[in-house]
């Protein structure tokens, strides 16, 4: 049978190459082009099919796109012979130009795929259509006067000659102005078909927990699990010692079952009073505010809360597992095993149970209670939309510590001290002492912002005082009536009055707050609407009976304000007054304040108010939703002014208490600014140390899309500025990072991200924020760049304060552990 022609080409391949080729394939290692060529022929027989050609089709679904420019750029760059398919010698070609061809044959490549009509020249259209590709792959929205806005910088940055064109060296010079974006090039140039490679990592000898590093960066935590290992160890065999003494003339029974089944039950004790002190919070709270937080684990209270509870579980089985042995061991034919253990626990007499006869029917209901509780608090059943039925069982609690003082005769010993205290926290969380510690607290302004966010704003009660980073329970009874949440205090302790949160959709809860909000906002609105219409006319005769009057009064040549403000505001697309207005709106539409009452309130209902922190939002204003409170409780976050030098690691919504931090900051700069009378020169003032002992903070904040930048891009912009004052620099810097973003190591985003380099330049703007720091496009380089960076700095002992998702966080801390950070985590 002959063989197919194609495959013959690849067989031999190393000996019909082109000759600048072949030399290329000479400098690489044989088993290294052997592999690269044979996942050559494997993705071209996966690709191509029984034909052997691929179609623009068949190469769109092999890159994993259905629409794109690039695609259709590369097809035809690879198409040499324009036949509308890829042969294999045609992939091979490619693919080696990719992978192992020179730079500047990659920078032709990357030329042509710009040159869409052929001509040999990028014109201001081409380039324009190959950015707004650009910004599709990388999920950025910018208007068209954006987009032309970009291409006019790169196309004036790369038309060096002014011909109204760029052409190939034109180009790479343009490249060249920057070495490490043509090397990145080189590398992006192949980033969609070069064959995939296994990263060789350096497998230590031993575990990562066994590793010096992670020892010194969780000395804390080690030392703490050692101390309750060691005390757990020491319960069961000091319990097991003494029954075996005891009963070591026993002829009935086994002494082993029963030793067993008394030194684990000595470890519940232990454990089961343990668990409630891990969650005593007011307690934990004030215990971060003495020496005592430097020596303990508080940060990691509900890791070993979660740990205690599943120790808990298997205590109970195999304590469950010796008492079913041992009445195996004691039974006979008057009394079996089933009866001792279910219809006659007085038939025993062991003394087990503070009440006689109890021991085994509250045994059997806390193994029932116990391994609801543990079920139900599993994470697969907390993060499936199911926390209700995680918080009601969870409330099982006080049925199993009831059972527990029925079952167990020495139970109370351990049980009376923690629970007095988790009882008297209970009664300062109730509603009624709230209310009078407080007073009623309400819904004071809601803002709906993208990515399903709710910004809340309650009422901040004057005796209520929290640090920067606490957190706090809300219930809010129209949406849930029995239910409490904690939340993040995204404002800071010197602003009085409000306290705000900002809250993301990720639950039943959470999406039932933002559909509240936003259904009362629509009411609103309607209502707006359905008033502004039928008032219309009425509305616009009493003002233009004003201005006839004012007219007569005013120079000729003067205009109504007030008819031009309705006037103008009729034009507007939002007739109604919304959520939330930017506090630097034009305030030309606003009512002189000496105008009548009446008239007044029409300002109020149809026009664009600026001052939109001293009004309540549509949805609130005419309706007071209460809302209960409780906390504050204290979070990792408290250490930080205790650090020298504090990186603050915020991924999506974790920004949250970096909000609160970041404004607390300059608040406590700011009010160590002094500023000689004479010659008005500023300079910060030394702070006390127990105030606060930083000397720089970077923050970072990494979003996928471009939206969630909005949460807190007006606060960033209010440090920016303040930033800028000559006292306060270098105190703060910030670094954001968009991750749907390509960078210039994707062919797709180089041209993009080279364009708002650019404008970043001029204007020292980023297009994407607003804000003076550039956002960068990718994640960070936390071990190459980012950490590195400020190692170098040597502002004092770095600490890591970071908020986010639990994969990011195992990231971030590998890397703290390599450049001995000390690494601080929220939990909730």
């Amino acid at each position: 049978m002959e063989e197919d022609p194609n495959y013959l080409s690849l067989k031999n391949l190393e000996y019909s190459m082109p000759r600048s080729r072949a030399s290329s394939v000479g400098n690489v290692a044989v088993d290294e082009e052997a592999k690269w060529l044979s996942w050559a022929e494997t993705q071209f027989s996966t690709i191509a099919g029984e034909d052997r050609q691929i179609d623009l089709d068949e190469f769109k679904r092999a890159i994993g796109v259905k629409e794109s420019f690039f695609a259709e750029r590369f097809f035809a760059q690879f198409d040499a012979d324009g036949s509308g398919y890829i042969s294999l010698d045609e992939l091979l070609d490619g693919l080696h130009l990719l992978t192992k061809g020179d730079p500047v044959d990659k920078l032709r490549f990357l030329f042509k795929v710009y040159d869409v009509d052929g001509n040999g020249f990028v014109d201001r259209d081409e380039l324009g259509t190959v950015l707004k590709s650009c910004m599709e792959e990388s999920a950025l929205k910018l208007d068209d006067n954006q987009l032309d806005e970009l291409s006019s910088a790169l196309f004036e940055a790369a038309d060096t000659d002014g011909s109204g064109t760029i052409s190939f060296e034109e180009l790479k010079e343009e490249l060249e102005k920057n070495p490490e974006v043509l090397e990145n090039l080189t590398i992006s140039a192949a980033s969609w078909l070069r064959p995939p490679t296994k990263r060789k990592g350096q497998k230590s000898l031993l575990p990562r927990y066994l590793t010096w590093r992670y020892i010194h960066n969780n000395s804390r935590k080690l030392i703490f699990f050692l101390v309750y290992f060691f005390v757990n160890t020491t319960l069961f065999v000091k319990r097991t010692h003494d029954i075996l003494k005891e009963h070591k003339d026993d002829s009935v029974g086994s002494p082993w079952c029963l030793a067993i089944a008394r030194g684990c039950g000595q470890c519940l004790n232990f454990n089961s009073s343990f668990i409630l002190v891990l969650m005593l919070r007011k307690s934990l709270t004030y215990i971060r505010a003495t020496k005592l937080a430097e020596y303990l684990p508080v940060d990691q209270n509900i890791s070993f809360h979660k740990m205690v509870g599943y120790i808990l579980a298997v205590f109970s089985l195999v304590h469950t597992i010796a008492h079913v042995g041992y009445a195996h061991s004691i039974s006979s034919e008057k009394l079996t095993a089933i009866e001792i253990l279910l219809t006659n626990p007085n038939a025993t007499t062991l003394g087990l149970g503070i009440v006689a006869g109890s021991a085994y029917i509250t045994g059997w209901s806390l193994v029932v209670v116990l391994t609801v509780m543990v079920l139900c608090s599993l994470p697969i059943v907390r993060r499936s939309g199911h926390f209700q039925l995680f918080y009601f069982t969870h409330m099982f609690y006080v049925i199993f510590w009831t059972l527990l003082i029925l079952h167990g005769p020495k139970f109370w010993y351990w049980f009376t001290i923690p629970g007095l205290i988790f009882l008297v926290e209970k009664i300062s969380q109730t509603k009624w002492v709230k209310l009078a510690r407080y007073g009623k607290t309400y819904v004071e302004d809601v803002e709906l912002l993208p990515s399903g966010v709710t910004h809340l704003i309650v009422t901040r009660p004057p005796s209520f005082r929290f640090k920067p980073g606490d957190y706090i329970f809300i219930q809010i009874p129209e949406i849930a009536t029995y239910e409490w949440h904690p939340f993040t205090i995204s404002s800071a302790p010197e602003q009085q009055g409000k306290i705000s949160m900002h809250i993301r959709s990720d639950g039943n809860w959470t999406t039932r707050l933002y559909s509240f909000f936003e259904e009362k906002q629509k009411e609103q609105e309607e209502e707006h609407m359905r008033l502004h219409c039928n008032n219309f006319e009425e509305h616009k005769i009493v003002i233009d009976k004003i201005d006839d009057q004012e007219d007569t009064e005013r120079p000729t040549g003067s205009v109504g304000n007030h008819k031009h403000a309705f006037e103008n505001h009729n034009d507007e697309e939002h007739s109604f007054a919304p959520l939330h207005e930017p506090e630097n709106s034009d305030s030309s539409y606003m009512m002189d304040a000496d105008e009548t009452e009446p008239l007044r309130s029409i300002a109020c209902q149809t026009t664009w108010n600026p001052r939109a922190s001293q009004r309540k939002s549509p949805c609130v204003r005419d309706h007071k939703i209460q809302v209960f409170i409780d906390g504050p409780y204290g979070t990792p976050t408290r250490a930080i002014f205790q650090a020298e030098h504090a990186v603050l690691i915020g991924a999506g919504i974790g920004v949250t208490p970096f909000a609160s931090i970041l404004q607390s900051v300059m608040h406590r700069f700011k009010a160590s600014k002094r500023t000689c009378p004479s010659c008005q020169h500023s300079w910060l003032d030394s702070i006390p140390e127990d105030l606060m002992c930083l000397k720089k903070v970077d923050f970072i904040w990494i979003n996928r899309h471009q939206k969630c930048f909005e949460w807190f891009v007006s606060l960033l912009t209010q440090l920016e500025m303040e930033q800028a004052e000559t006292p306060f620099e270098n105190v703060l810097e910030l670094h954001m990072y968009m991750t749907s973003a390509l960078g210039k190591t994707d062919m797709k985003g180089i041209g993009l991200q080279m364009a708002l380099d650019i404008l970043h330049r001029k204007g020292k703007k980023d297009m994407i924020t607003g804000l003076k720091t550039r956002t960068q496009p990718g994640r960070p380089d936390w071990n190459q760049v980012l950490f590195t960076k400020i190692a170098n700095e040597r502002k004092g002992k770095v600490q890591v304060f970071f908020c986010g998702s639990p994969s990011l966080s195992k990231v971030v801390k590998s890397a703290c552990e390599k450049f001995r950070f000390h690494f601080h985590k929220e939990n909730f």
